[in-house]
């Protein structure tokens, strides 16, 4: 193996440096061999000048056969060229972008523009665009709003611009003109009497506190109406009376760019009331509450036959008085919906820990408290340079939620990570971790992903991993690493902090981590899981934990059951409401293809108490709505088809013995009595194939306006820069700095030693003739 050094900044090496071993052993044998040969002919000094230019000779020899070389540096400026991707998209209408005069200028500082065409009025696949443009080594400027519509994600090109060490330029844009579009969401199917929570925005570029007067309206009757000014909308509660398909349309009335994304169509299915078993054996208000909603039965225990049932809603029972627990799990499996509810009679006041009950639910029972092991990883990289405090500070107040039982461990990470403290009691070692955390200082690019794998490597097979990052990765893929640490039964809950937290980036990595995505004002709901009993939790009533679950989106709790059960959530369920203690009090995950919900809080009379009344009561409802999923999971004969938007395909899905029959439509057996039919709609406006009612929108293309914050974390991610349109000498000189490259030459000087040890031995050999040539 070559070993090399540097000498006066000459690099140098060896070859075969191994063969430098041979050097003592053949200046011994000289040594020996001079001492018989030459003693008689040479003596005093020229027998020492003999011997040294023997000894050189040797050392020369060696050395050429070790094979000396150098390396040398040489820097070649290439040819700068730059690949322009340019956004030709509906949705640049609203932007500033020159791209033409752009290119002008950069070529005019000596650079070449390869421009290339991107998207068209109905698209903008820009992630595939920047993938296809790039090289090795290379560069591609952007000037896009990167508002992708189809194909990969400009952060999935990132990813294959990482992989080939190229860079991802882009030109900042400004929106020059007003364009506002309205969209609406909500559920798509639903039963009577249930009240549903739409959601109404208006997004887009306003320019100048441009304002539009927006309407809405069901079925054609209008229910809202207001202005909104610039971006916003409107939340509304809509209680359907009659079965059947429902239309909800959004208008704007606006003076903007384009009118066909002024009007927004979404309809709903509404179905008779799902049939909900009730198991109870007191007589409690929640009842005839579901009876309001539902299409209820009652039962004192479990029957054997729950194959009519949606759901099975169980209250205050006893382990012993459940009945057939078998027949519920097994209906559970196959999908029915379990909403177990306490009371002074149920989970560990009931003994459903000895129930085979307890396998079902998302719970615990009689738990909590127990030791954790948790690993804090610290985002230290330069994006947090300006709030390097911020993040002690955040990681000190983090520390301070966890109990002393918990096991803890630190990591720092920017572009690589670095153990700060192994695993350790928190209890004997606080203060140990918080002045290791207080010597952090920022520096370095981010990935995100690098410190979640270093702190799954620290907690081995399971755990949790917090994270504290404002979730800028320029490198990595962290919700790819976040899923591999859960793969291995370990949690990961991000902590956004400083001033710019990408917050969807964020709750992409708590999703895929089975975790929670926390702000940094929310830090102190880590006691509810880890406080133990020297961090309780302290609530002044109920707490939502998760607000990006369906059960808790849009939910406000303002009562206070006063009673919770000792239980805790069980690994892999999502807790989403904790009590004041911060104990679980609606906990819930999926068995099978069936979904359960705990809802373990309850009041001073073993009922429910005011989370049956309004806001609390619509938590409930959606608890029960979560459990059931698909009123119509029974039904036979029927086609399915969800709203879409032009130009994007849209899949029919008939349930039923019997292919059927459209014109114009082929439908393909995909399952046991289950046919699909896939066609792309050309037109927008409410539509209906084999009864079955659907919307068709604008498309995508027309939904989103103004540059995406996509943009500059692709470049930031790629280590490119972002430009505005005026730097045009600045794009030139970036290039021509990427298209500069430098090659390490190496020269190997083994004929240069053997000419010097020839010289040497000729010098000798004269020297010898003369010598004999004087002497008598």
């Amino acid at each position: 193996m070559p070993v090399e050094t540097t000498l006066a900044g000459l690099r140098m090496g060896l070859q075969r440096p191994l063969v430098l071993v041979a050097l003592p052993v053949a200046v011994v044998l000289l040594g020996i061999a001079f001492r018989r040969r030459e003693r008689a002919v040479f003596t005093g000094r020229s027998r020492a000048l003999f011997l040294a230019s023997r000894l050189l000779l040797v050392t020369l020899l060696v050395l050429a056969a070790a094979g000396p070389y150098t390396l040398a540096t040489t820097g070649s400026a290439g040819q700068p060229t730059v690949t322009m991707l340019v956004d030709r998209s509906a949705s640049m209408a609203t932007t500033d972008a020159a791209a033409s005069e752009l290119a002008t200028a950069v070529e005019d500082e000596g650079v070449t523009v390869r421009t290339r065409a991107v998207g068209s009025e109905t698209g903008s696949p820009v992630g595939d665009a920047v993938t296809s443009a790039l090289a090795p080594n290379g560069s591609v400027l952007l000037v896009s709003d990167g508002r992708v519509t189809g194909g990969r994600s400009l952060d999935a090109a990132a990813g294959v611009a990482e992989r080939v060490n190229a860079s991802v330029h882009a030109v900042t844009l400004d929106s020059n003109r007003t364009e506002m579009a309205v969209t609406v969401s909500g559920p798509a199917k639903t039963s009577t009497g249930v009240a549903n929570q739409f959601r109404v925005t208006v997004d887009g570029t306003a320019l100048g506190g441009a304002a539009a007067r927006l309407s809405v309206s069901v079925d054609g009757q209008q229910v809202r109406a207001e202005t909104v000014e610039g971006s916003g909308g409107l939340t509304f509660t809509y209680n359907f009376s009659s079965t059947g398909s429902h239309r909800v349309t959004a208008r704007i009335e606006s003076d903007d760019v384009y009118d066909r994304n002024d009007v927004f169509r979404k309809t709903v299915r509404v179905v008779r009331p799902p049939k909900v078993l009730y198991v109870s054996r007191g007589d409690y208000a929640f009842e005839e509450f579901l009876g309001d909603i539902y299409d209820v039965e009652t039962a004192e225990s479990i029957p054997s036959n729950l194959s009519q049932y949606y759901a099975v809603v169980v209250q205050n029972v006893a382990a012993n008085d459940l009945g057939n627990v078998s027949a519920l799990q097994r209906a559970v499996i196959d999908g029915t919906g379990l909403v177990t509810v306490g009371g002074p009679n149920a989970f560990d006041s009931g003994n459903y820990r000895e129930s085979l009950l307890t396998d079902l639910l998302p719970v615990t029972i009689g738990e909590g408290g127990e030791t954790s092991q948790v690993v804090v990883a610290v985002d230290i990289s330069g994006s947090t340079s300006g709030s390097m405090s911020a993040q002690q500070a955040l990681a000190l107040d983090v520390l301070n939620q966890l109990g002393d039982e918990n096991r803890v461990g630190v990591v720092a990470f920017n572009s690589q990570v670095f153990r700060v403290a192994g695993l350790t009691g928190l209890g004997s070692s606080r203060t140990f971790l918080e002045d290791r955390i207080r010597r952090l200082d920022s520096t370095g690019s981010t990935d995100v992903s690098a410190g979640i794998e270093g702190a799954s490597q620290m907690l081995g097979s399971s755990g949790t991993v917090i994270v504290l990052t404002d979730g800028r990765s320029q490198f990595g893929n962290a919700p790819d690493a976040a899923a591999r640490a859960s793969e291995r039964g370990i949690e990961v809950i991000p902590v956004g902090v400083g001033s710019e937290v990408a917050v969807d980036r964020l709750q992409q990595v708590a999703t895929a981590g089975d975790g929670v995505f926390l702000r940094a004002g929310e830090s102190s709901k880590l006691r509810v899981e880890f406080g133990g009993e020297t961090r309780e939790f302290q609530g002044s009533g109920l707490t939502v934990i998760d607000r990006t679950h369906f059960i808790t989106n849009g939910v406000e709790f303002t009562a206070r059951p006063g009673r919770t059960h000792s239980v805790a959530a069980a690994r892999g369920a999502d807790l989403l409401v904790a009590g004041s203690d911060g104990a679980p009090a609606i906990t819930a995950w999926r068995y099978g293809l069936g979904r359960t919900v705990a809802i373990t809080a309850y009041g001073e009379n073993g009922g429910l108490g005011g989370l049956l009344s309004a806001p609390d009561s619509l938590g409930i409802t959606k608890s029960v709505n979560w459990a059931i999923g698909d009123p119509e999971r029974l039904a036979t004969g029927l086609t399915s088809i969800s709203d879409g938007r032009v130009g994007s395909p849209l899949t029919a899905t008939y349930e039923g013995s019997d292919r059927p029959s459209a014109g114009g439509y082929r439908f393909t057996q995909v399952d046991t009595e289950q046919y699909e039919a896939t066609f792309v709609p050309a037109s927008a406006g409410y539509q209906s194939l084999l009864s079955a009612a659907y919307a068709v929108n604008y498309p995508q293309e027309y939904a989103a306006f103004g540059q995406s914050r996509a943009v500059e974390t692709a470049v930031e991610r790629t280590g490119g820069r972002l430009f505005e349109a005026n730097q045009a000498t600045a794009i030139a000189d970036r290039v021509r700095q990427a298209a500069r490259t430098v090659e390490t030459v190496t020269r190997e000087w083994t004929w240069l030693v053997l000419a010097v040890a020839l010289l040497v031995y000729l010098a000798e050999v004269g020297t010898r003739r003369l010598v004999r040539i004087r002497q008598p």
